[in-house]
């Protein structure tokens, strides 16, 4: 009999933080349901954070999912945007983290090439491939969704390879990947 399993993908945003879950039968996958979380009208940062944190918690909470699969921020000019990016991850991830599931976070770039071959596809190429690849029948109007859907499916065709982004399987795992940063 094959175990299931379920993997999370998030794609962080303090704008829109896209989501999409798999189901993993054996050697298929299997689309489950994919959504966002609307922040624009929210002007608190903090509020936002909090917003993302809970609607995680949430996810775990109804899906039970076995892993979670994260966009890693992307490096780009304004740093702040990049600041706010990497907080909602953080978020995002101590969410995970507060319910013991295992998180990997995978490069833009590397979720790209998993799904369209191409590092450097765009969002649409992306979606149109999920699209046929899970036999969506429509788009979302915001592809943030399908960028969190993108995270999952990476994370099922990278299963079994050695992780090149960062993994974490609860606060122990982290706190002792991550000892440098820890103030005493």
């Amino acid at each position: 009999m094959s175990k299931e399993k379920i993997i999370l993908g998030i794609d962080p945003g303090t704008t829109i933080m896209g989501f999409g879950l798999i189901k993993v039968v054996g050697k298929k996958m299997e689309f489950m349901q994919l959504n966002e979380l609307m922040l624009k009208k929210y002007d608190d940062h903090y509020l936002k954070l909090k917003l993302i944190f809970e609607r995680t918690v949430e996810l775990i909470d109804t899906y039970h999912p076995d892993e979670i699969a994260i966009e890693a921020p992307f490096f780009g000019k304004n740093v702040q945007s990049m600041l706010k990016l990497g907080r909602a991850q953080g978020v995002a991830m101590a969410a995970g983290l507060s319910r013991e599931v295992p998180i990997t976070e995978y490069a833009p770039k590397k979720i790209k090439m998993a799904i369209t071959g191409n590092g450097n596809a765009s969002k649409e190429q992306v979606a149109k491939m999920l699209q046929s690849m899970l036999g969506l029948k429509e788009l979302p109007k915001n592809l943030d969704s399908m960028d969190g859907l993108a995270a999952a499916v990476c994370h099922f065709y990278n299963q079994g390879r050695v992780q090149i982004g960062k993994s974490y399987s609860g606060w122990s795992a982290f706190v002792k990947q991550n000892e440098g940063r820890v103030k005493k």
